[in-house]
């Protein structure tokens, strides 16, 4: 089954979709956390820390993939049950790849290499952030940066069976059947 979740930062996404990804596993298959987040300060360290713990014991082998999202499929047993935790730092990583540099376009990229992905893989959980429902406007960039996620989201809620939305903690089905049955902390 292929599901996306988003939400709000924060707010329990994470958890629930380790908890779907482990229950979406296949006996005897490979289960996979592909970690798209490289820290850049004190408070991602303390997130993925954070989320490394969370996942502890679960099964998973964390395979770090910051850019070129589509080559996981180079790296994982395709029938495995994977996490992809999050579109949102994939497209940070993606847009802004030095200090110095901005790629406009990244989300393409991005999108095709979902498009691969999604075409491959039939267990996967994907986690993205809601930041671009609310009326305020920012700087240019950040709008871009706003309106290049909401494309990926779309792109991925198309390709899933099941799209979901965590909101302070409680989960709405928007596409598909409730996969939920367990409560996040």
């Amino acid at each position: 089954m292929k599901i996306f979740i988003s939400g709000g930062c924060k707010n329990g996404k994470s958890y629930y979709a380790q908890c779907l990804a482990k229950k979406g596993k296949q006996q005897d298959s490979p289960l996979y956390y592909i970690a798209t987040m490289k820290g850049v300060d004190k408070e991602d360290e303390k997130r993925i820390t954070r989320h490394r713990k969370e996942r502890d014991g679960w099964g998973f082998t964390t395979i770090e993939q910051f850019h070129e999202i589509e080559n996981i499929l180079l790296k994982c047993d395709h029938n495995g049950s994977f996490l992809l935790d999050s579109l949102t730092a994939l497209l940070f990583n993606e847009m802004f790849p030095t200090m110095d540099a901005i790629k406009l376009s990244a989300h393409e990229q991005i999108a095709n290499g979902l498009h691969r992905i999604m075409s491959q893989l039939h267990n996967i959980v994907i986690v993205s952030d809601y930041i671009y429902g609310d009326a305020i406007l920012f700087d240019p960039l950040t709008e871009n940066y706003r309106k290049s996620l909401a494309v990926l989201d779309s792109v991925a809620a198309k390709s899933c069976d099941v799209v979901l939305e965590v909101v302070h903690t409680q989960v709405i089905v928007h596409k598909g059947k409730d996969v939920t049955g367990f409560e996040i902390p």
